[in-house]
Order: C-alpha cells, then structure tokens, then sequence
C-alpha cells in the first residue's frame, strides 16, 4: 500500500505546485510600489521690518518664525523700541509687515474712561496699528478696530487711506471724521 500512495501524493504535490507557478504568472503585476518621499520643505516668509529696529528693510525668515525672530533678523531693536506694545510671540507671514514703535510712536493713555478714546499723540498708520491702537480713534469701537485689523490680515495692507471704506461699518462719514487722524504707515 505504501507503494501506490507514494506516486499518488508525489503528483499531488506536483500538480499543486504547477498549479501554484501557473497563477502567480497569470496574475500580471501587482500595482505600483509605494514611494516614500519626504515632505516638501516649507518656503521661508519675506516679512518687512520697520521701525526702531537697527537696520529696517526686507528679511527672509525661516517658515514658523515669530516677531521676535523678524526683529533680530533686522539687527535686533534700538535702545528707546517699545518691544512691550509688540507681541513679540505672535507667528510671522509672508508679507506681513512688523512695525517695533519707539518713543515717539502714539501710545495708550493711562487711567482713560473705558468709553473714551484716549487723546492722539500723532496719527495712526492703519497698516501697522494694533486693535488697542485703532480703537484711540474717533468713532472706532473694539468691534470695528478688531474688523479693521482682520480686513488687513485677510486682504493686505491699504493701498490708500480710502482703503477703509472697504471695511464694513465704516462709510463716507466716519472716513472724513477719521482722515485727519491717520496715515498709510
């Protein structure tokens, strides 16, 4: 018996391996093999650094900087800046333009009624200015200081002072009542 059973599974195990060779040939190629490719290297920010800083200008920083990271890059900043009135921790973005005040730059009035704006010790550049800043002027609230500020973010700096009428909330009137209080800076 062991002589018949021998032959039998020796072309069992044949015709199972034929079979076997048979479909792995058929079957074609399997797909594309997977590629791993690192990750695309983020583009540095050209930021425009201005104000009391030693050498104001053009400055390419690495993608993730913050100011602080600008405003060494312009040399770093002058002895009288005002780094306080900056947030020195805020993320840079490509375009984006830092403005370090120095003593001369108009500053919050302190112990001001909430309700009143605080007076104006020289125009405010409606293309650097802080909300807290904007809101020193006439007419303007938080609300619409906050939206001042997010339109700039969104859209750029103004081109022109008559660029706030692109701003909801601020018409003909309210820009004739703000004119003489800002500049472009």
């Amino acid at each position: 018996m062991l002589q018949r059973v021998g032959p039998f599974l020796g072309g069992l195990f044949g015709g199972l391996l034929s079979a076997a060779v048979i479909l792995l040939v058929a079957a074609g190629p399997r797909g594309e093999p997977i590629r791993l490719e690192p990750p695309p290297t983020p583009e540095p920010a050209r930021v425009h650094v201005a104000g009391a800083v030693l050498h104001p200008g053009v400055y390419e920083v690495p993608a993730g900087s913050i100011v602080a990271d600008a405003v060494q890059a312009a040399g770093g900043p002058l002895p009288q800046a005002q780094t306080d009135r900056l947030n020195l921790a805020e993320p840079v973005r490509d375009g984006q333009r830092v403005y370090l005040p120095g003593p001369e730059s108009p500053s919050p009035t302190v112990g001001a009624a909430p309700d009143a704006p605080a007076p104006l010790a020289g125009a405010v550049g409606i293309n650097s200015a802080t909300a807290p800043e904007l809101e020193r002027l006439p007419g303007i609230g938080p609300a619409l200081a906050e939206a001042i500020v997010e339109y700039r973010e969104t859209h750029g700096f103004f081109q022109s002072l008559d660029g706030l009428l692109d701003v909801p909330g601020i018409g003909p009137a309210k820009m004739d009542l703000l004119r003489e209080w800002i500049t472009l800076e």
